[in-house]
């Protein structure tokens, strides 16, 4: 028996997202349907995290186990055969042989995720990025996404009755960047609770309509209370961009939709 890494993104509009859920579609489901079928034998995957329902994700990891021969596993044949039992919002970009206690969740050191938005209304962007208006200061936004490193405890932007033992996070990296004619909210940590990016950003549009400056922002975050905290924005605009592990280089093929 021997461990792989499959390399893969997904548009998440048609799921429930990643994991595995009774009368629900998700990704999982999908992927394991058509990999079990390819190999000719059953098969459980194991992602590197949840992606909530119509997240989408350019570079996502999980792992698997086959007794198959590793040439045909690893062949260009295989994953050609693969896309093309997949739906067209999947697409598989590589497979990995790994050691065989690697993990695609416990051994991933970081996690990346933009939020897409744009300030003025347009028809093209609305696919995958959020029309909000009103928003004031840009600059603003951005001293205050900056904050977060500051800090470990995330209650105030977790889900409510998760099942999550803890809600400390370690983020490495916050801030606002434009891109061409929107915005996306970049934020890099160790590991990410339910609904936290969309938490987060929906706190930081309140920040940018003047309804919270840095001060309140820090009083978000240090109330550890969800009440406190912005709304959650909607799933469509946010991506998981990117997962890092010590032992895989980065990605060279990526999704560019």
């Amino acid at each position: 028996m021997s461990r792989y890494f499959l390399h893969l993104a997904y548009r998440g509009t048609n799921y429930n997202g990643w994991q595995s859920q009774q009368n629900a579609p998700s990704i999982q489901d999908v992927v394991e349907r058509c990999l079990g079928f390819r190999l000719g034998h059953e098969l459980r995957i194991t992602g590197c995290g949840r992606t909530d329902t119509g997240v989408h994700a350019r570079n996502y990891y999980a792992h698997f186990d086959s007794q198959r021969p590793a040439e045909m596993i690893l062949s260009a044949d295989f994953i050609h055969k693969m896309n093309t039992c997949l739906p067209s919002d999947i697409v598989i970009y590589q497979i990995l042989p790994v050691s065989d206690d690697a993990h695609a969740r416990f051994d991933a050191v970081s996690r990346t995720y933009h939020y897409y938005f744009h300030t003025s209304k347009n028809p093209f962007l609305e696919l995958s990025s959020f029309y909000i208006y009103g928003l004031k200061d840009i600059e603003l936004i951005n001293r205050c996404a900056g904050l977060l490193p500051d800090y470990e405890d995330f209650t105030s932007f977790s889900k409510l009755h998760s099942q999550t033992k803890t809600n400390i996070c370690r983020v490495t990296d916050a801030y606002i960047t434009r891109i061409g004619q929107g915005y996306a909210f970049v934020i890099t940590a160790d590991r990410f609770l339910r609904n936290m990016v969309r938490a987060i950003a929906g706190t930081l549009f309140e920040v940018g309509k003047a309804k919270l400056d840095e001060a309140g922002f820090r009083r978000v975050i240090e109330g550890k209370n969800r009440a406190l905290a912005g709304f959650s924005v909607p799933a469509h605009a946010l991506f998981l961009e990117d997962v890092r592990y010590p032992y895989i280089p980065l990605p060279t093929q990526t999704s560019t939709f």
